[in-house]
């Protein structure tokens, strides 16, 4: 019930002029009562008419204005509209038809529409309205039963998609109403939209940056929630739609219409693209602009009705005739983001066949140069995170998703193969060949019609638009991690010297040495690939030299290394491990010639050196620190400890950790801190398959090595000349306390 009804008419007015509500009470006491089930819906449609433009006007400023420093009592209609009830009531009008078998009349498309756009409306002016909606879970479902209407899509999608974004509880997929009937009635563009919902529900909750982002309070996470999470089932659900995935590549790689407008186009997107962030001012645009499409083909002009709208916004430009274009690249985004995290879910594997079977790569491959990556190029846009909300134009975060998925898709994966073109599968077999070594199986498997079309693969594609982005692009992070993917897991040398004969070695070295680059990011992800390009290839060895030929180049490379070990400690691993190799094969001439002449190998060959990075990667990091991206610090330290093991050294590098402790006055302080980083080692990663597999690929170096030198390491006997104890004195020894597990 309307909190307004209690009150009389007059003394709403009466107080209402004092306190500048705008006759808001007034026209939702009308509201109510011609909203009951006797009353007139018609006269209802006509209240909400007038109370509508008193909301969106406030809406519309949140939207066009700096929304971070709008604060909510800068709407006083939306505070009024809710203080009075005005969201209840919508509510109330919308549901009741499921709250009552009585018969009544039935309700218009354009009066339900225009009750989600008044709910819609206030929830983009109020976090507390959209809390309150999220909060019932009955009008949530509801919701979802509207969207079967083609009319009414549109707003209960938008709506929608606010909702959940601030529900403290993931929906369940499975209680929607006949969900695989609702989403098989969508056409293309209502699933596109669809994916905005989606992305909702299958996404794990954004932990942040705070202390529920280390792995310590991960794994204890995941200890008591024990079964799968509610994103994880919902994964599950949509994949059991039939024919969602494929309907998905259809809309990830169908091409745009050629009607596009101006070469000048995105400039002008770059200007106005804040305006198109939700997906109900961006279908109305598109409308709008195709209405503009037939006047002007027919000879004539927008209506007034339309110019009016659109001189009415503060940026009164005029809208592109291309947004066909932009339509799609938005739509695109939301479907490439869904794909994503789906082959990044535990049903990765399914999702994986059915994007091979269904051409996405090829898709994409031919959508490359037209679509994905034209010479119009920004270069001054900051790191974007992973987040599918990401607040930067659609040309942007179009990029970002697709690298994104091609991450997805290729790491540890043999379906990486799919990124080439049959010329470029013929050319890793002649590689293979040449150098006397055995194809990899996952390229034998690769079944070639599956592959990309045309000259070029997807990954050639990307390797050439990687090497004309500036120094700081964010892009170089995403397309170095994209490529990175490719070589990540069973090192490949037919793989590796595919991408030397590319230049890319060059090209990053150039990147590291002098491009003048500074952003961490990009560097961190170079240092990633530089590292999975070299292990134990010592034709990148070889090319390394070459590009690395002075001293001050040389100096220039420690400085950058040297600067963030976080950042470059996995091809500090790389080097190490190859290191290992290379003097195993001392009957090979070119290893020996390599040995002697290579800076770097020379260099970590120094035993002082490889001990100063052991001292900086153990005490940067502790337990309660650790996180996926600094985790990898303790897994090079444990490489180069494995394989001083191997030599029969590891009693004097821990002699040397404790000669650093009592040199830097910090007695026990080292080497309890490792201890207890190879304890948490033990419960993250023997539990793990998955990761414990990563990490025996990557470095060659069997599982149950890892597991027997932690072991080692941890042995209590103090006794041990290869035990930590051992070199604790009982003063400082800390070896009997416990994890922050809680």
């Amino acid at each position: 019930m309307s909190r307004g009804t209690q009150i009389p008419e007059v003394l709403l007015q009466e107080r209402g002029g004092r306190a500048r509500w705008h006759g808001i009470p007034v026209l939702l006491r009308r509201l109510y009562e011609h909203s009951q089930p006797n009353g007139d819906l018609v006269q209802a449609h006509v209240v909400l008419k007038e109370l509508s433009p008193l909301l969106s006007s406030e809406a519309m400023s949140f939207v066009t204005e700096d929304r971070k420093s709008a604060q909510e009592s800068t709407f006083p209609n939306t505070y009024t509209f809710d203080l009075f009830g005005g969201v209840d009531l919508l509510v109330e009008i919308l549901m009741r038809p499921t709250l009552t078998t009585e018969k009544k009349p039935q309700m218009s498309d354009d009066l339900i529409k225009d009750c989600l756009s008044v709910l819609y409306n206030c929830c983009i002016c109020s976090e507390g309205v959209t809390k309150s909606l999220a909060s019932r879970s009955d009008f949530v479902l509801f919701l979802f039963t509207l969207m079967t209407n083609k009319k009414t899509f549109l707003q209960t999608a938008t709506l929608i998609e606010d909702i959940l974004g601030v529900k403290k509880e993931m929906i369940n997929l499975e209680a929607i109403p006949n969900l695989a009937g609702l989403v098989q009635s969508f056409d293309q563009q209502q699933l596109a939209n669809f994916c905005r919902i989606l992305s909702v529900t299958i996404s794990e909750p954004d932990l942040g940056h705070d202390d529920k982002h280390t792995l310590l309070a991960k794994n204890a996470q995941q200890r008591r929630n024990g079964s799968p999470s509610q994103a994880e089932v919902n994964q599950v659900t949509i994949l059991n739609i039939p024919g969602f995935i494929e309907r998905l590549c259809r809309l990830a790689t169908r091409k745009v219409s050629e009607a596009t407008g101006a070469s000048d186009f995105l400039q002008e997107l770059e200007d106005w693209y804040t305006w198109l962030d939700n997906a109900l001012v961006l279908d109305a645009l598109m409308q709008m602009a195709t209405a503009e499409a037939e006047h002007s083909s027919a000879g004539g002009l927008l209506p007034s009705s339309d110019e009016s709208v659109l001189a009415a916004s503060p940026l009164r430009q005029r809208l592109p005739q291309s947004m066909k274009v932009v339509h799609e690249i938005m739509y695109k985004v939301e479907v490439l983001y869904v794909l994503c995290v789906l082959l990044m879910g535990r049903q990765r594997n399914q999702v994986h066949r059915m994007l091979a079977e269904f051409r996405l790569i090829p898709g994409l491959n031919n959508l490359f140069d037209k679509l994905i990556w034209r010479k119009f190029t920004s270069s001054n846009h900051v790191l974007h995170g992973q987040n599918q909300n990401c607040d930067c134009s659609p040309e942007i975060s179009f990029k970002i998703q697709f690298l994104r998925l091609l991450q997805s898709f290729s790491d540890h994966h043999e379906n990486k193969y799919l990124l080439l073109n049959v010329q470029e599968l013929n050319e890793l077999s002649a590689i293979s060949l040449k150098a006397n070594i055995p194809e990899v199986e996952a390229l034998v498997n690769t079944d070639r019609s599956l592959a990309c079309d045309g000259k070029k693969g997807l990954l050639t594609r990307l390797l050439t638009v990687m090497k004309k982005e500036p120094p700081d692009s964010s892009f170089r992070f995403w397309q170095a991690r994209a490529v990175e993917s490719f070589l990540r897991g069973a090192t490949s040398y037919a793989d590796q010297v595919f991408l030397l004969k590319r230049g890319l070695l060059e090209h990053i070295l150039f990147c590291i040495i002098d491009s003048g680059c500074k952003s961490r990011d990009v560097l961190q992800s170079y240092f990633d690939l530089l590292g999975e390009l070299m292990k134990f290839n010592i034709d990148a060895f070889q090319r390394f030299n070459k590009y690395v030929n002075t001293e001050e180049k040389f100096q220039t490379f420690l400085t950058q290394i040297n600067s963030s070990l976080v950042d470059s400690n996995m091809l500090v691993r790389c080097i190490v491990l190859s290191l290992d190799r290379f003097e195993s094969q001392t009957d090979d001439m070119r290893v020996m010639e390599m040995l002697s002449e290579c800076l770097l190998l020379s260099y970590l060959a120094r035993v002082e050196n490889r001990l100063s990075f052991l001292f900086r990667l153990i005490n940067i990091i502790n337990v309660q620190t650790l996180t996926q991206e600094n985790v990898s610090c303790l897994n090079t330290s444990l490489v180069i400890l494995m394989v001083a093991r191997r030599r029969g050294e590891l009693p004097s590098y821990l002699r040397a950790l404790r000669e650093k402790e009592y040199t830097e006055r910090y007695p026990g302080c080292l080497l309890n801190n490792f201890h207890q980083l190879l304890r948490f080692w033990q419960r993250h990663y023997l539990n793990k398959d998955k990761d414990s597999t990563c990490l025996e690929n990557s470095s060659c170096i069997p599982f149950s090595y890892w597991k027997e030198t932690v072991s080692v390491l941890l042995n209590l006997d103090r006794a041990s000349p290869c035990a930590i104890a051992s070199y604790i004195d009982p003063a400082y020894m800390e070896l009997d306390q416990e994890l922050m597990d809680d």
